[in-house]
Parts: structure tokens; sequence; C-alpha cells
């Protein structure tokens, strides 16, 4: 790890106007991503901004839904009594998400910015065009058993690793910004990228923008709701695959519904075509399994995770069975 200098700040002004004094320092909060890329090299900011103390911790309700400040700790987001009440799958996401230990220090906001966890880009003696532009994509032809079926492009087929990112966009959340020219809102399916040609930018954050909070609109998702992560052992492993289910019935009827998957591509990837499809049409489980080969549509694997091709619909089926009881 290089040196680097440090600052801790009080106020959103504050904050953005240290970074824009030194555009290669990075915020800081809980760390429990950003400290590992830079033990490892992958990052090396000139200085850290520390924005604890920055008043975005708030957690509650206004006349439209819920407000969460970005600094709120997940822990606290998952034992929320409005979350637990009124936005479960967004508490059942978090419970899946990392271990006891991480959600007690990790951040919302640093959850939503948290880089992928492909080894390619963890490990500097290894090409990664998200890393190094121009350098290639070792996952292409290595190892890619975690990486993407869905949205990758030939420089990079790195998946976004975040549980509750997928909730989010699940729950047709909005990321509230702030920087140098105001603020600004941007719709969680709006804010992380596809790799494209540019695989080093995950997000739509401007220079010097820092995320100020999340919200969520008010909805009946109360009842008939699940989470499904499949991973390779029960504690603090990522997904293989994900899926956020929410339904809301009327008797057996598919009144509405949200849909979104994780450890399937560089974003959250939300379903928006089985919605479709599932609305208005009775529960049962062909029907879940016709929604399940609409949304993987345009699925590619690349060898190492061909087995998500069938891992991929079985879990949306599985979400959608339990989220209907």
């Amino acid at each position: 790890m290089i040196n680097f200098e440090y600052t801790r700040v009080s106020s959103v002004k504050a904050a953005i106007d240290v970074l824009a004094k030194n555009p290669t320092g990075s915020f800081i909060a809980g760390g429990t991503n950003l400290i590992d890329l830079m033990k490892r090299g992958v990052t090396a900011p000139s200085r850290l901004i520390d924005i604890n103390n920055l008043p975005l911790k708030q957690i509650e309700e206004t006349k439209t839904g819920l407000s969460i400040g970005a600094l709120v700790i997940n822990s606290d987001v998952e034992e929320n009594d409005i979350v637990q009440k009124k936005y479960p799958l967004l508490a059942m996401a978090l419970k899946a998400g990392a271990s006891a230990q991480l959600r007690n220090m990790a951040t919302v906001g640093g959850n939503i910015m948290q880089r992928t966890r492909c080894t390619y880009f963890h490990d500097t003696a290894m090409p990664c065009n998200k890393r190094e532009p121009g350098s290639g994509c070792g996952a292409l032809q290595g190892y890619n058993r975690m990486h993407a079926i869905f949205g990758a492009s030939d420089k990079c087929i790195a998946v976004h690793p975040s549980d509750m990112c997928i909730a989010l966009a699940a729950l047709d959340a909005t990321v509230h910004i702030s920087g140098p020219k105001g603020e600004r809102k941007i719709l969680f399916t709006n804010f992380h990228r596809l790799p494209g040609d540019t695989p080093g930018k995950d997000n739509t954050l401007l220079k010097g923008e820092i995320i100020a909070g999340v919200t969520i609109p008010e909805n009946n998702f109360i009842k008939n709701i699940y989470y499904l992560k499949i991973r390779d052992r029960a504690s603090y492993a990522f997904a293989l695959v994900s899926v956020a289910a929410a339904l809301e019935l009327s008797g057996e009827t598919v009144k509405n519904v949200r849909l979104a998957m994780g450890g399937v591509a560089h974003k959250p990837w939300r379903l928006t075509e089985a919605e479709k499809f599932l609305t208005g049409k009775r529960v049962s489980k062909e029907t879940f399994i016709q929604a399940a080969e609409i949304a993987m549509k345009g699925a590619k694997a690349y060898g190492h995770n061909n087995f998500k091709l069938k891992m991929a619909p079985a879990a949306i089926v599985e979400a959608l069975m339990k989220a209907a009881g």
C-alpha cells in the first residue's frame, strides 16, 4: 500500500471541495472494499477523505416512500423496523450479503459503489481492462465461473457483487447525488453501467460527485417477496446467481411484479420483459417457467460459467414460487 494523505470532513460541501482539490483522492466511510483494493495495489488514492461525520445517516419515511442516507450502516438498514415491515425484500437481501462483521461496517453508499470481485481485476499481475485499459480481459479465455451471462462485452465480463443493489433495482429506488454543480437524481437501474468499451467506469457518477442517499417509493410488496442467493457456501460468499422477486397478488392473479438478478451482469439486472409477461397472469409454476425463458433471452456463457444458463432460469422459478407462497 502506498502512502496517502488523510482528511476528515463534516459537511457534504467540504467533501466535494476537498475532492475537487485532490482529483486522485477517494471518499472513505466503512472502507470494507476500498482498503482491500489499496492493499492489493488495485487502486492508490493520493488522499482519503473521511466522510463518516457527514449528516447522511437517516432512515425515515417520507410522503412518497423511504429515505436512506448514504452513511447508514448495512446492518442498521436490515434491522430497521420500517424496512422490516414495509420493505422486507431489502432487509432479506442485506441479510444475505457478506458476513455480520462486514454488515456492521459497510455503508449504503459504499455498498452501491463497491467494485467487482473478479479475480483478474484483483490480481495486478493479470490483464484487466477495468484496472488497466487496453491490457485485455483475462477472464474471457481464463477461469470465468463467476462471470456474466448478460450485457458483457469483449472488453469485460465481470459481474456486480452487491446483494443490496439487486433489491434496490427491483424496488425502483432512486440514487440522490450531490456534486459541484448541485444535486441530481438517477433511477437506480440507470446508475450502474454495462462495460461496453469503457469497463473501468462502473457507474454514471460525474467527476467530483458523492452519493447522498437513496429513496424507495411506497409499494405493496410486503408479503409475497423472496431473495434467493445461490452461492458456494452459506457465509460470506458472493452470488453465483441471485434473484429478487416481489409480487403483488389479487387472489391467484399477479397484479404487479418486480424481478432483478445478481451474479449475472456488470450491473443489477432488471427483468422487465419477464415482469410484463407475468402481469395479469395466474400464479403457476408453468407461468413462472415461461417468464424465466423470456428473462434468459440474450444470455451468453463463456465456458466455465455455462452452468449459469440452467441455474439462472431455475433460480427465477424458485424465487417466484417462494414469493408466491
